[in-house]
């Protein structure tokens, strides 16, 4: 499991090893100088083959840094490359720069460059004509209500961004700590055209929150975490994210026991698909099938229900026992697209026909506790995971133990019905900002779809970023909804004993869903229906590892 620390968090842990004198900018410098020299051959053997180290000199090192301590790694890494003979050239970028920094570029042979308003273009040219760039403009300690750029620092990152790739060979960008003018906490990128892409992120001590947030994670490339000996004390601010070995050691995933039943496995009831849009009841349930559960039971319109029972002859359609619910995907997103609610009150009437709306809304009111809807023969409430159509039935108030799944656009819809006026780009702007607000006005734990999947719950935080482009295709969603389904079903024990186990549940669903997208897609297109399909296969490869 990946853990993303708040920058007061990492700073908390970094004031008693500074205060016993323990040379942490010693050591970031020296592991910082160790990537970026890797950098440096790894592009030399990729344009003329292996070389010998002493041919790594003929190579250019541009740092841009800022006033402060992210600034004085970098000089000092620079220092010791530029020791071993590779011309290093400092862009000064902030109001200061670092003394002890500068003094060692400058001993080693390097240069320090303060930038003017009439140097900016020959910055932006010197920058983009070099092997390597360093971002060490801002660190940890910048402001967190506005980490954008500003300034000269500003103008030369987006001349940087803007600037052509006339050569055909654009420079490797590594981030110190973090990308300069991204949140370290909340992942925020308020000028996203004043944020240079990073291909390597070294960060220290410990991943930063906003590293693993979107829209940042998208601008951070590769991470790797430079261990400086902290030892931070756990914080609210934390954004964890699970990996596949976690699956089966925090035991999500399972190998059925020797003497398992149906019932042992987990039993969903799925509420989805509609006369207008059968094929949802399908994905959910070949979803939740390829996941493991142990039983689905069908509850929908006979259009929806042949097709399920043709693609999957074992989903059972007659009521009974459930112990999680899946709702929503396929019925209309917004109430009144569906003939509104007089239809539902009128369809009760037609000889025990019950519209997919009202079928929606007795699940949703058993896993929220209400009995006697005559849904199920179980006892309530019973996790559940609600999606499309069935957000817009969700009571004032549910609990943590009901899974939402919106997308953005889903979100935005979902708050303003709740007196928030936010539109969709403002949601993917801040994702982490509005699924808390949801969880806030809702009690649910909120999984918000996206190229990062955030998972927010009471106390817990997660953020996926486990599938492909790939899976942005019609019908993935109600796969993911079965998948988190069968999971909640399998765990419906933990995910009532624990207020944060539906967060940790839906994290993992996300996870299986985002590997098996991986598996399905081999690097090319793919169908929802693909996804569902490699679910088997993913689940055995993942309890193998």
């Amino acid at each position: 499991m990946i853990r993303g620390l708040p920058a007061e968090a990492v700073a908390a842990a970094e004031a008693p090893l500074l205060a016993t004198g323990v040379p942490l900018m010693e050591r970031a410098a020296f592991a910082l100088a160790g990537r970026l020299w890797e950098v440096l051959r790894r592009r030399a053997a990729e344009r003329r083959g292996p070389l010998p180290a002493a041919r790594a000199v003929e190579r250019r090192v541009l740092l841009l840094v800022g006033s402060g301590n992210n600034g004085g790694d970098a000089l000092h890494a620079g220092a010791r490359l530029a020791r071993r003979g590779v011309r290093v050239v400092a862009l000064a970028l902030g109001s200061s720069v670092h003394d002890a920094g500068a003094r060692a570029l400058r001993d080693a042979g390097g240069e320090i460059r303060h930038v003017g308003a009439q140097d900016v273009g020959a910055a932006v040219a010197l920058a983009a004509g070099s092997d390597l760039v360093v971002d060490a403009i801002l660190g940890i300690g910048s402001d967190a209500s506005s980490p954008a750029l500003r300034g000269r620092a500003a103008e030369v990152v987006r001349g940087l961004v803007q600037a052509p790739d006339a050569s055909g060979s654009r420079p490797t960008v590594v981030a110190v700590d973090l990308p300069s003018g991204v949140g370290a906490d909340d992942g925020r990128v308020p000028e996203p055209t004043v944020v240079l892409t990073a291909d390597l992120t070294v960060t220290f001590g410990a991943v930063k929150a906003g590293l693993l947030l979107a829209p940042a994670a998208s601008r951070t490339g590769r991470i790797v975490v430079v261990d400086l000996g902290l030892d931070p004390a756990p914080s609210p601010g934390t954004v964890e994210r699970l990996e596949p070995d976690d699956l089966a050691r925090l035991g999500l995933l399972q190998a059925p026991a020797h003497d398992a039943q149906k019932y042992s496995r987990g039993v969903l009831g799925v509420v989805a698909g509609t006369e207008e849009f059968p094929g949802a009841a399908v994905l959910t349930t070949n979803g939740a099938a390829g996941a493991g559960v142990g039983m689905i039971r069908y509850v929908g319109p006979d259009v929806a229900a042949r097709l399920v029972l043709g693609a999957r002859p074992e989903v059972v359609t007659a009521q009974g026992r459930v112990q999680a619910w899946a709702v929503g995907p396929g019925l209309p997103a917004v109430p009144g697209d569906d003939a509104d609610d007089e239809h539902d009150a009128a369809a009760l009437l037609r000889s025990g026909q019950v519209s997919p709306r009202e079928h929606a809304r007795r699940a949703i009111a058993e896993a929220c506790g209400s009995p006697g809807t005559g849904l199920a023969e179980a006892q309530v409430p019973v996790p559940a995971v609600v999606d499309a159509g069935g957000l817009a039935l969700l009571p004032l108030r549910v609990p943590a133990s009901v899974v939402v799944t919106p997308h953005a656009g889903e979100l935005a819809r979902l708050l303003r019905h709740r007196g928030h006026d936010v539109e969709r780009a403002e949601v993917e702007a801040e994702p982490l900002r509005w699924a808390r607000l949801a969880h806030e006005e809702t009690g649910a734990t909120v999984l918000l779809k996206g190229p990062v999947t955030t998972v927010v719950g009471p106390s817990a935080v997660y953020a996926q970023d486990d599938g492909t482009p790939w899976l942005a295709t019609a019908g993935a969603g109600d796969v993911l909804t079965g998948v988190l389904g069968a999971l909640l079903a399998a765990h419906a024990e933990r995910v009532l004993a624990d207020p944060d186990g539906a967060a940790l549940v839906a994290a993992a669903g996300a996870l299986l869903h985002g590997e098996a997208a991986r598996r399905a897609s081999a690097g090319g297109p793919l169908a929802a229906l693909d996804v569902a399909h490699a679910l088997p296969a993913t689940v055995a490869a993942l309890l193998a590892r």
